[in-house]
Formats: C-alpha cells, structure tokens, sequence
C-alpha cells in the first residue's frame, strides 16, 4: 500500500502540501472502512488545509489520542477521495456544504460492496462527521446532509467474557510463564488490573511510576479524558508490587509503570501475545482478548449482585446503554444454566 502517515497526508504544520491544482495525499494506512484498495486521494490545497487545520484542533483543543487523530484522518480522507471519484473532480472547501444524502447513500452502498460491516461504516461515519462538525464551527460551512446521515443498524454484539475460572488460569499461566522472572510477575500484574479493576489495556499500561504503590482507589484517565476512580483489590496491588520490585528498569515517578524487555514503555502487543500462548494451553477460545477480561470484571460482579449504575461508573462509560449489555450476558448465561439443570428443560 502507499507508505507515509499523516505527515505525508499533510504538509507541514496542517498546511496543504503542494501548489495549485488537486494534490496528491498519501494514506499511511487504509482506512478501515474504505478497504485496502482505498484510492489515493486528490484533494485541492485548500481542502487539504483545512483537514490539517481539523487534525491541529484535535490534538490541542480535543487532546485526541495519535491513534484516534490517525483512524479520524484516514476516515475522513477516504470519504473526500470518494467524493473526487463519485463526482468526477477534487471538492474545493466551497463544495463541502454541498454534500448531499445522495452521496453518503452512494459512498455506504459502496463501502457494504467493498464488504464493510455495518459496524465499521458506522465508525467511519463519526470520523466523518467530525471533520464537518468542525468544518461548521470553524469555517461557518454547514453540511447538513452529513450531520442528518445515520449509518447502517449494527447487529448487537454481545460482550464474550471468560468464566471465573478461565480467568484465574489466564493470570497464573502468566505468572508461570517460559519467560524471565521479571517478566511473568510484570505480565500477570497486568491481567490482574484487566480483570481485578476493570481496566482497558490501555489504561493499565498508561500507569506511571509514581501511581505506585498502588492506593486504595485509584484515578483512571480513560476514553476522552473521563475520569473515574476505581477500587484497586489488596491482590492487584500485591501483583503489582511484586512485578516492581523484579523489574530491571526502574525509573522516576513520571517513567512507565511497567516495562517491555528493552527498557521501553509495554505496548499491548506483548500482553496479547501472551494470552494467545496462553489459550492454546488452557484450550480457550480466541475470544480470550485482554479486553475479555475488562468484560469479565463487569460480567461477574453483576451476576454477583453489583448495581448497573455502580458498574457503569468503574467501567468509564458514558452511558448506561452501553453497561445494558451485560445483562443480556447475564440472563443468555442464566437460561444456559436453566436448559442444563431444570428437570422439564
């Protein structure tokens, strides 16, 4: 696919790159609602300023995060590219209000014929909008088409935790891994704040040095900057100080609580890595995700009687419907239970 990343969408400092005429903007990354086969956009310089325009808006007004600022502008890009194919040259910032029903009709009809779920022509469809939100506070062009448009109903996906037990066993073959002492006691520290807190990965692995030891509640800096605050276990606590206490790589408070083998901040990719070892081992399906455990913390405290508003603020959602799902995991698994052990089932 065309190299470069938002730098070689954009020239420097969100100015458009290139002189007159349509210029010619390297994806860094296929969009994922527009396919690998995504075009190579051609987008007058104007246009293009103004997308590096949205793009510096939302990393200092919105303090986006890269990957978010990145997904937005692949999105975004993607459907400005379809427009210059569907309509048979580059929209100038003049024709951006000009957007009509139609076009989005065409560009989902286009993306369902590319094999695009409902669900990521949805997410594509934020992206989109949020350029012409921005569009119309910043420039005063409104798009109303855009702003009215509804993506396609996405089926109900229903959050797949693992039981209590596959959960434990996921943390001790952790802890027991073929791996460096530091190393398993850093891995298992981690699964423990997925499922004994309910974090996202990526929020476990934000902690800094100096958020330990860990304190009886703990502030979490979640999805668009929400916070929350969280009841950190005696045992997650316990798992964390013992991965300090063997990491190599100690730093200042303000260095990464946990680290990877070079020294470096953890990614994700290692934690992951290690659960898909582990469920070949354990005989778990593939949708024992780092994230399954976040679903597990939720899914286990309401079947043992948690309050749906208290869970939804230990999750950081932002609305209740979202936390709602787990109740349909909660009574899928209580009918499971009835069809097993009720004499007339």
């Amino acid at each position: 696919r065309p190299g470069g990343g938002p730098a070689g969408v954009l020239g420097g400092g969100g100015r458009a790159a290139g002189g007159g005429g349509a210029v010619g903007l390297t994806l860094g990354a296929p969009s994922r609602a527009a396919g690998p086969d995504a075009p190579v956009s051609a987008l007058t310089p104007a246009t293009a300023a103004l997308v590096g325009r949205w793009q510096d808006w939302l990393r200092g007004a919105r303090d986006a995060a890269e990957r978010t600022r990145e997904a937005y502008l692949h999105e975004a890009v993607a459907f400005l590219a379809f427009l210059a194919e569907h309509r048979g040259e580059a929209p100038t910032p003049a024709d951006l209000p000009d957007v009509s029903a139609a076009d989005l009709r065409a560009w989902m009809a286009r993306e369902r014929a590319r094999g695009q779920e409902a669900r990521s022509i949805r997410r594509a469809l934020s992206s989109i909008k949020s350029f012409f939100r921005w569009l119309a506070e910043a420039e005063g062009l409104e798009a109303h088409a855009v702003f009215a448009a509804r993506g396609p109903k996405a089926p109900a996906r229903l959050p797949r935790p693992v039981s209590p037990d596959a959960a434990r066993a996921l943390i001790d073959d952790a802890d027991a891994a073929d791996a460096p002492e530091w190393v398993a006691a850093r891995d298992a520290a981690v699964l423990t704040l997925l499922y004994g807190c309910g974090l996202r990965i990526s929020e476990a692995l934000g902690l800094r040095a100096g958020d330990a030891p860990l304190p009886d509640v703990l502030r979490i800096v979640g999805k668009g900057g929400k916070e929350r605050l969280t009841p950190v276990l005696p045992l997650a606590r316990e798992a964390v100080e013992r991965a300090r206490a063997l990491d190599p790589w100690q730093e200042g408070p303000e260095g990464p609580l946990f680290h990877g083998v070079r020294g470096g901040a953890l990614g994700p990719r290692a934690i992951q890595k290690r659960l898909e070892g582990a469920r070949q081992r354990l005989g778990l399906p593939a949708t024992a995700t780092p994230h399954a455990l976040r679903h597990s913390f939720a899914t286990h405290l309401l079947a043992a009687g948690g309050d749906l508003r208290e869970i939804q603020t230990l999750l950081g959602h932002a609305s209740l419907s979202t936390t709602q799902v787990y109740t349909a995991v909660d009574e899928m698994r209580l009918m499971e239970v009835y069809d097993r052990a009720h004499p007339r089932a």
